[in-house]
Parts: structure tokens; sequence; C-alpha cells
């Protein structure tokens, strides 16, 4: 075989000729893959992989019409987390003439193959991951469709797309090293879905702290969450049932919906937040300045992720190159009211 040409030399001819069909059927079969067989499209994929012909190439060269709007993919819309991150997002494709389509993914493989289908169809220019995986139907993958993605939040691993996030785990990290740093030894972790990215992240930073710290992991203070207030309520009733020498002093919560609900639940079966136990979460949402007390949290820059995303985005789309390396961004904890000294 040989040697693979610089992807910027490679043409839509010799796509065309490795995989052994037309000019415009390659075209048609990157522009508008339903009206192509799919022994047709395969081929095509195939060619584009081996040949290295870019997706930013193909959107320039195959497609004249624009659709002037990018999908966005979002995990679960009631999720308190991501207004923030959208109204970013919204800001920076608009001062570039962009709209957006909100996909609220909800965790249905059905919308994941709808999600696909629109981004084949010529309906969007890029799509930005605010779910941290791939959409796959078990048919299709949006990583063989020929657009611009990136990913904000959380990063898709695996497929090399640039996304703009924070230090989750170092983040993580300084969050308990605060709890450490007040008399705290005995600190629970209630943590996101076991098979997400964030949660091991965040995982790791608690592990990580408490290790500097000399102190030995107690499995018994892992908790199970999955990010919602009922998590959050569960963890709490959990903490409760514990015989009072095997209680912990302080928890960090891998996000804010269990943190408040968490706290909620303690006070109101009548401990005293932060005088008996102190309350860390991750994000900073608005409702965490409504607590009673006021959440201790990790402050994510929401917009700012969804605005240097959307801008990273934008550019892609306008056919300018994505970059190699994942933007990071601060994430300061923002000491309140539900932490205090070990009493």
């Amino acid at each position: 075989m040989s040697p693979r040409r610089s992807t910027s030399q490679v043409k839509i001819a010799d796509v065309a000729r490795l995989a052994g069909v037309s000019v415009a059927t390659v075209s048609r079969a990157l522009a508008n893959p339903d009206i192509v067989t799919a022994e047709a499209r395969a081929k095509v994929i195939a060619a584009v992989r081996e040949t290295g012909y870019t997706p930013n190439a193909a959107a320039r060269n195959l497609r004249a019409r624009r659709a002037m709007m990018a999908l966005v993919v979002v995990p679960d819309i009631a999720n308190p987390f991501f207004s923030e991150v959208l109204r970013g997002i919204d800001a920076a494709l608009s001062e570039v003439g962009y709209g957006l389509i909100i996909g609220n993914l909800d965790n249905s493989a059905d919308k994941q193959s709808r999600f696909i289908a629109l981004a084949q169809s010529g309906q969007v220019d890029g799509v930005l991951l605010l779910c941290g995986h791939m959409l796959e139907d078990g048919v299709r993958s949006l990583s063989d469709v020929v657009l611009p993605v990136v990913a904000a939040c959380e990063r898709v691993p695996g497929f090399g797309i640039p996304c703009v996030e924070v230090d989750n785990r170092e983040a993580a990290e300084h969050a308990v090293h605060h709890l450490i740093g007040l008399g705290h030894r005995r600190i629970a972790y209630l943590s996101g879905p076991i098979s997400n990215d964030l949660d091991h992240q965040r995982r790791r930073g608690y592990l990580d702290a408490l290790a500097a710290a000399g102190l030995a992991r107690d499995p018994l203070l892992e908790l199970e969450g999955n990010f919602t207030f009922k998590a959050g309520m569960e963890a709490a009733e959990r903490i409760l049932a514990m015989p009072a020498e095997k209680r912990p002093t302080a928890l960090f919560s891998a996000n804010d919906e269990m943190a408040i609900a968490c706290l909620k639940r303690l006070t109101g079966a009548g401990m005293r937040v932060p005088d008996d136990f102190s309350i860390v979460g991750f994000d900073a949402i608005d409702y965490a300045d409504y607590a009673t007390p006021t959440l201790t949290t990790v402050r994510q820059p929401r917009r700012d992720l969804g605005y240097r995303a959307g801008q990273l985005l934008a550019a892609a789309m306008r056919g300018e190159p994505l970059p190699t390396k994942s933007v990071v961004l601060d994430a300061p904890l923002l000491v309140r009211g539900s932490t205090g000294p070990l009493r």
C-alpha cells in the first residue's frame, strides 16, 4: 500500500477511487446518506477513514448550502446545571449567525437514532455533545457523520473529540481537602452513576485527598447516586440509618442536586448543618444559593463552558480546524454555610 497522503492533499476523487464508486456517490453518501444504499455508504465511510479525508474538508467541499444550525445534545433537559451552559452556547452561536436545536437525550435509544438521522440529513452543520458519549444506535454512529463535533462539560472517551471542561479530579480533591482541614476524618462520597466519566474523575479526587491525608478508604462511606434529588434523599436515609460510631461527619457530593436534597433530609431529621454535619456539592447551580444553609460547592463556570464550546464549534462549522487538546477552565471552591469545623 502506498504511504498515506496528507489529509490536505486527499481529494474526493481519491475517496471515490478507493471505494469503487463515483464521485457523485461519495458526495451523496456524505451530504445526504439516506439517498444511497447502505452498501455504498459503508464503502465510502471506509474509504474516508482509510484516506483521512477530513470532516471539515468534506463540509467545505460538498455542502454548498449551510443549515446555519447546530445540534446540542443534552442528557437531561430537566437538570438545572445545563441552563447556563445552553445560554453560553446560544450566545456564541448567535454572534456568528447560527441557531441551535436542543436534543434532549433522556436515556432514550430511540432519540439517539433520531439525532444521528438529523445530523445526517443536512439540517445541522455541527454537533455539540453535553452527554459524555458518542451517539450510537446499534446500526449507525454519529462518528460516521461528516460534521464537526465538539464536547462540553464531559469528555467523550475514545473519539478524540475536543472538550471544554474543568479539571474534575483536582476540583474534587480541593473540596475534600477543605473538609479535612476542618477536622473531618469520616467523609462520605455520594457518587454519580458508576459508569459516568465525571463520577470516575470526582471519585478519584476524593480518594486522592483521603490518601494525601493518610486516611483509609472506607467502602461503606461511598454511597451510590445518580445526580438526582431523589438520590440525595436516599443517601441521607442511609446516613441516618448508620450507627452513630460509623456515621460520617461530612459528605462530598458529586453534584449539587444530590447535596441539596441530602441537606434538606438531614436537617429535617434534626441534624444541624454544619454543627453536626458538613456538606459540599459540585457545580454551583442557582439552587445552591437558596439552600438553608447555603451550600459550599465547586463552581463550574457553566456559561463560560458553553460559550467557549460554542465558539469552537462555530469556528469548525466555518471550516477552521478543531483543536487537538481540550480546553480546561478553573473551578474554584465556594465556601458557604454548609461546612464547618468538626465538633
